[in-house]
């Protein structure tokens, strides 16, 4: 496990992460969690005092990292942009996000849907799984298993299926 502290950033332009809050992570302090890795993992441990799980580092290129804070757990900190936090950190090996039943159903329907969703890299199927569970009312979630299913179909990644949502292709 690794200690250190950083402070909460936020990013005022960066594309598709503009807004984002996150503490950095240098790639010196990265090796220490998972040796040579410079793809996404997740990390567990404690931010401030509070326990935290299945968090995911997120390539910055060079081998750096940041950790998004999203706003729930910002409150919970009690702390925005500027603010020092002190986090102890190490990889989540634990950390496994299952597919849903009924997402599962309906990828099966066809062969090509399931290959082309277990195609994506672990990242983007978690993203997708995330953002269908997120889903507050049951026809949000159909909705959003119906545009995964779609996507699906036409082999894109989470983010081409947000963009061409969006009109944004």
């Amino acid at each position: 496990m690794i200690h250190f502290k950083a402070e909460i950033e936020r990013f005022e332009t960066m594309g598709e992460k503009t807004g984002w809050s996150y503490v950095f992570i240098p790639e010196a302090l990265a090796n220490k969690i998972k040796v040579g890795c410079k793809k996404s993992f997740r990390v567990k441990g404690k931010i401030d005092e509070l326990e935290v799980a299945g968090l995911a580092t997120i390539p910055m290129g060079e081998g750096d990292f940041i950790i998004a804070l999203k706003g729930e757990l910002r409150k919970k900190l009690r702390k925005e942009a500027g603010a020092s936090v002190e986090l102890y950190l190490e990889e989540d090996k634990d950390f496994k996000i299952e597919m849903p039943e009924d997402l599962e159903i309906c990828l099966s329907g066809e062969e090509h849907l399931i290959q082309n969703f277990l195609k994506q890299p672990k990242s983007h199927q978690n993203y997708y799984i995330n953002w269908i569970n997120q889903a507050k009312t049951e026809p949000t979630r159909t909705k959003r298993i119906v545009m995964t299913v779609k996507a699906m179909d036409k082999g894109q990644d989470f983010g081409a299926m947000i963009r061409e949502s969006q009109g944004k292709s």
